[in-house]
């Protein structure tokens, strides 16, 4: 893949994550200690490119910044999606497993985030299984759902 490539399939999956958190942010589901972000779904991209790991970085960036994210947030739910993305990547060869990365990485960075950032009332166990459901259902059901999907037009794709 040549850098032209690359770089415009980073952007659309950064523009998709933004378009996609925004829409979740209108309904209220993007922020607090439940959140569902449609967003998330994209975070199995890197198992067809690795321009996704980029792309999910700046996507959540913008993402964060567009909603009114305070900037500890901003730095470090983009860093639990990079890291997620970066995960996925590493996991392509396992299809299944490729939800499991970006869960684990929200799941032991937001939390702290929610308690200590925005101080919401809970514990870290209690954002832990929201954040978790919330990442469940975004990467595990939906994600799973987009892979098989877009795994029948990947040649077309990616």
């Amino acid at each position: 893949m040549n850098k032209t490539s690359f770089l415009t399939k980073a952007a659309v999956i950064a523009a998709l994550y933004v378009v996609l958190t925004l829409l979740a942010n209108a309904l209220g589901l993007a922020n607090y200690a439940v959140q569902l972000r449609f967003s998330e779904a994209l975070t199995i991209l890197p198992y067809f490119t690795p321009a996704a790991i980029p792309g999910l970085f700046a996507g959540c960036l913008i993402s964060n910044i567009l909603t009114g994210a305070m900037p500890l947030d901003i730095v470090f739910g983009s860093i639990a999606t990079l890291l997620g993305a970066l995960g996925t990547y590493f996991l392509r060869k396992w299809k299944w497993l490729t939800p499991l990365p970006p869960i684990i990485a929200n799941v032991l960075i937001v939390p702290f985030v929610l308690a200590y950032v925005y101080c919401f009332q809970g514990s870290i166990p209690y954002f832990m299984l929201t954040v978790g459901i919330g990442e469940l259902l975004s990467c595990g059901v939906l994600g799973i759902l987009l892979l098989q999907i877009l795994e029948k037009y990947r040649k077309y794709l990616f």
